[in-house]
């Protein structure tokens, strides 16, 4: 093994590193993990006396091993990513040859499905939604003010989202400057800044109009005297800006109202959006377009459909799927 280097409080690459993942616009939780997953390899290099800049494979195999031990597949395949993605770094500004790890072999993942609502499950919940606005409307006073506003946010949020295929954190973000109400158009910015348009289609602009002409400005009242009136289109209850964590404890009680599955997320909503699309005819790279994606295998995992759904396919789409065929009687002897 090489002399010590310098430990990673001490060493400017991670410091550097962590500054071009910033500059990129990479989220606060993203920086933090990878800090945690860089650091600690680095710390366990320089306690083994290896220099991160040309670690032998030996010694990769057994900080390999060290992850194994320590952390579920998950969690070494995270740790991987983020330490393959500072080498890269390295490379690139020739702090380093290349990328140790590339002749490693390293635990891949299974590539899971993507949870997705039928389109029953949809109309279920958006159900469940004017069930609560019907008992909000019985309701009297400011109380009742206040509830059938609600009902209204949560419609024009779930619209929005399938409509869409948004990231919570892009709704979340929404603000007026976004919304385009005549051509059914809405910018957000997502991973990595990257701006596009989504689109909304008629129930999803109807339900958006409703919340904003009737219940936005119910919100907007309740907010603290002298507070700087937000610009996000979704409020809470208090009139701010309704952040990730409200939209999630929203959507939640919605899922559970109508009865659906559990471990539906915001997400599992961008998800159905893009199976939905594919299931009705829509090119894969429409659908990349609309979500966002910068590579087209990351939306092909969309194609992939179950076994249910191929044998629906098969039946509805077969000629002979589904003649009936009476038994084959032998002639005898």
């Amino acid at each position: 093994m090489s002399a010590a280097p310098a430990g990673p409080t001490t060493d400017p690459a991670l410091t550097g590193f962590l500054r071009a993942l910033a500059a990129r616009d990479a989220s606060i939780n993203t920086i933090r993990a990878y800090t945690t997953a860089v650091g600690a390899y680095l710390d366990w290099l320089a306690e083994h006396g290896v220099d991160w800049h040309r670690p032998a494979r030996l010694d990769l195999r057994a900080y390999l091993a060290r992850l194994g031990s320590t952390g579920s597949r998950t969690t070494v395949a995270q740790r991987l990513a983020a330490i393959r993605s500072f080498h890269r770094w390295a490379a690139r500004e020739d702090l380093a040859p290349g990328d140790p790890w590339g002749a490693i072999a390293t635990p891949r993942l299974p590539r899971r499905l993507p949870r997705v609502l039928e389109a029953d499950q949809i109309d279920r919940l958006l159900a469940a939604v004017d069930a609560g606005l019907a008992s909000a409307a019985n309701r009297v006073g400011p109380a009742g003010t206040l509830a059938v506003a609600l009902a209204l946010r949560d419609r024009a949020l779930v619209e929005t989202a399938y409509a869409a295929g948004l990231r919570i954190s892009e709704l979340a973000a929404a603000d007026f400057g976004s919304l385009d109400e005549r051509h059914g158009e809405i910018r957000v910015m997502g991973k990595g800044r990257k701006e596009r348009i989504g689109l909304l289609g008629g129930p999803a602009l109807a339900a958006l109009a409703a919340y904003l002409d009737e219940a936005r400005p119910v919100l907007l009242a309740r907010r603290t005297p002298g507070e700087v009136q937000p610009s996000e289109i979704f409020l809470n209850h208090r009139g701010g800006p309704l952040g990730v964590r409200g939209l999630r404890f929203r959507l939640d009680r919605m899922c559970r109202a109508a009865g659906l599955p559990e471990g539906v997320s915001p997400h599992t909503l961008r998800h159905s959006f893009a199976t939905h699309l594919l299931d009705g005819g829509a090119d894969l790279r429409v659908v990349q377009e609309l979500l966002g994606h910068e590579n087209l295998a990351t939306t092909q995992i969309y194609t992939h459909v179950s076994p249910g759904r191929l044998r629906d396919a098969y039946r509805g789409a077969h000629p002979r799927a589904r003649r009936r065929v009476d038994p084959v009687v032998g002639s005898g002897s």
